[in-house]
């Protein structure tokens, strides 16, 4: 059964609209967890576009389920990390000019400067976690590196219509089967929804997933902590994929 990261990158993107201090991401974190949330995700970026390091000071003190932290491979988010210790590291791409995260790391054509990172936050008690298209040649990079987690980029299977769905859904389905035969423990996300969600929340091995865009849209309506109960029933009881008639795996 899969448990439910949400991220709340977009409560601090209202807010950076206006340059203002409403609405608040830290007491946004704790309607989540009490809407069910196993965990609380941000992703610091270089730009500071959403999330603030007064963000993530905060979230470190205050969340009590699980604070994971997405961020660039870069010598100044290590040294945020080390300093603020959140529950785990996520490692993701990063562009300046991108709107949200696009494709996996390419961890195999960085494997040594990547596995310095890995290995130093680690060292120090933080799990991390690498971002990684469901790619066999990438997942056994990520085993390398000596990472004990990945997250498998969904953004294609969210992305496909319902033709290609199946197909994308057989690669994640892979993917998680070849990164647990390596050792690594498996997370997933960008790009599920409400509609999307529960074919990957059947695949054996899935561990958690990390949402937040389309829970933020649907809190616009219903509340922050309804949209979360509403997404962790989807994800630890889901039904029979409509596309297959079974669930995947």
């Amino acid at each position: 059964m899969a448990s439910l990261g949400v991220n709340i990158d977009h409560i601090a993107n209202i807010r950076e609209a206006r340059r203002t201090v409403e609405p608040d991401p830290v007491a946004h974190a704790l309607l989540a967890e009490l809407g069910g949330a196993d965990g609380i995700t941000v992703h610091l970026r270089e730009d500071r576009r959403h999330i603030q390091d007064r963000d993530v000071e905060l979230l470190r003190q205050t969340v009590r389920s699980r604070l994971n932290l997405e961020m660039a491979a870069t010598a100044e988010m290590v040294a945020i990390a080390l300093r603020i210790q959140p529950d785990m590291v996520t490692l993701v791409p990063e562009r300046r000019e991108e709107v949200t995260t696009e494709g996996g790391l390419d961890i195999a054509g960085q494997l040594p400067a990547l596995t310095v990172q890995v290995q130093q936050l680690q060292r120090s008690g933080i799990p991390v976690s690498l971002f990684v298209d469901p790619d066999a040649e990438q997942l056994q990079a990520c085993r390398s590196s000596g990472a004990r987690w990945v997250e498998l980029h969904t953004g294609r299977y969210a992305d496909a219509d319902w033709s290609r769905q199946p197909q994308e859904l057989a690669r994640l389905t892979e993917g998680t089967t070849i990164a647990r035969q390596l050792g690594l423990r498996v997370n997933a996300g960008h790009g599920l929804t409400y509609q999307n969600v529960e074919p990957v929340a059947a695949i054996p091995g899935m561990e958690e997933l990390n949402i937040g865009h389309t829970i933020v849209a649907r809190a616009v309506a219903v509340g922050l902590q309804q949209a979360v109960r509403d997404m962790k029933v989807l994800i630890q009881n889901p039904r029979l994929d409509p596309l297959f008639g079974q669930a995947p795996g």
